[in-house]
């Protein structure tokens, strides 16, 4: 039986599904802009969305909102200020709520950054990848390392909490490349650092004609010698790509990995809102111009199913064992609404393999288990 004493804490996730380029290993819901995006017309659909959301969370407070895509601050920031006045009008909002902004360097401009931050952006996500000329190059990206560290300076100087995206394993990069990528980042002192491994995902023109990239020990190395430098730097390692000075954590994506809920608007959004029996997934039309028109018409959700037990098991340890302090035993059933006795047979395999390590009040992968996460995570996969 699924049985929720309270509800999880909610956040409200908004999709911009255009980008200048769409990058070769990009498999995100990210859509060229040929010619002028319909922007107006996206944010009205996007209000709609939400209007005809509200009761499956009325009454439920925003703890952060994340803006993604895409490329978000493509939009025009007096459309920004449109929609999050809406927001604000429709929802009630934490004293303290985050509101996140992803950004692109090739998108960069003061005056906009300016804009969005007097609009309430309070965080800003920006897409480094790399400051590297060539990397950037190798990977498709529509701006250069000159264009990345103004980017960084840009804003930093407009926000008090950045993260900088940076990636590694990149086509033919180096040790020493790698690691110059993440000194410079450090030397810019943002607030958080993500630093993804590229993987070669379905659906993009890197899947389908991959480029020479490091082999795995080297990938691995690569990894280490990240986490070393950014722990010298007194970043904190707490998520699988994710490091923070103190008290910095991204509050948004937290609440993914504690298996909290979340309503997702826009084109292709998915949703994970519980309620006192049961939890439900929803996902959006993924094309804009099809979420723009089936939205007047409420017909904008293409899928909507409730979670099974087994479903809820495998989830909740999908995102929480990628915290490297893992969670507490009693998180399990406050979120996900079931006893940990149902993945009792599984937490005994992943501690005889030494990829947990467990008490009566904590869960968490051991160094083994985060290097080996997909292994860890199959065996809580459902029958």
């Amino acid at each position: 039986m699924i049985q929720f004493k309270a509800l999880p804490p909610l956040s409200l996730y908004v999709h911009i599904p255009w980008c200048i380029r769409k990058c070769p290993y990009c498999d995100f819901n990210s859509h060229e802009a040929r010619g002028e995006a319909p922007q107006q017309a996206y944010v009205a659909a996007l209000i709609q969305d939400l209007e005809q959301a509200l009761p499956l969370v009325w009454g439920r407070r925003i703890q952060t909102i994340f803006f993604g895509g895409g490329t978000p601050s493509l939009l025009a920031p007096e459309l920004l200020d449109q929609l999050l006045s809406q927001i604000r009008a429709l929802l009630p909002l934490a004293h303290n709520v985050e509101i996140t902004l992803e950004a692109n360097p090739g998108t960069v401009e003061a005056s906009r950054f300016a804009a969005f931050k007097a609009s309430g952006i309070n965080r800003l996500s920006l897409g480094i990848q790399s400051f590297d000329d060539t990397s950037l190059k190798m990977i498709g990206r529509i701006h250069d390392g000159s264009e990345a560290r103004k980017a960084a300076e840009i804003a930093l100087s407009t926000f008090d909490n950045v993260n900088l995206d940076l990636m590694y394993a990149l086509p033919q990069q180096t040790m020493e490349a790698t690691l110059k990528d993440i000194t410079t980042a450090i030397q810019f002192k943002p607030q958080h650092i993500s630093a993804y491994h590229l993987t070669l995902e379905p659906n993009t023109a890197f899947y389908h004609n991959p480029p020479s990239l490091p082999d795995d020990d080297t990938s691995a190395a690569m990894q280490e010698a990240i986490e070393q430098t950014l722990a010298a730097a007194e970043y904190e390692h707490y998520e699988t790509s994710a490091f923070a000075s103190k008290n910095r954590h991204c509050r948004h994506n937290l609440n993914y990995w504690e298996f909290g809920d979340y309503l997702g608007i826009g084109a292709g959004a998915h949703s994970k809102l519980s309620f006192g029996d049961y939890v439900l997934r929803q996902a959006r039309l993924k094309h804009p111009t099809g979420y723009i028109e089936a939205t007047s018409r409420k017909m904008h959700i293409e899928s909507e199913h409730k979670l099974t037990r087994e479903d809820l098991g495998f989830e909740f340890m999908m995102n929480a064992l990628r915290l490297t302090d893992g969670f507490d035993v009693a998180l399990f059933q406050e979120r996900s609404g079931i006893a940990i006795s149902q993945v009792q047979q599984a937490l005994a395999k992943a501690e005889s393999k030494g990829l947990i390590e467990r008490n009566h009040l904590r869960i968490a992968p051991t160094l083994l288990g985060q290097r080996f996460l997909n292994e860890l995570l199959q065996l809580f996969l459902p029958r």
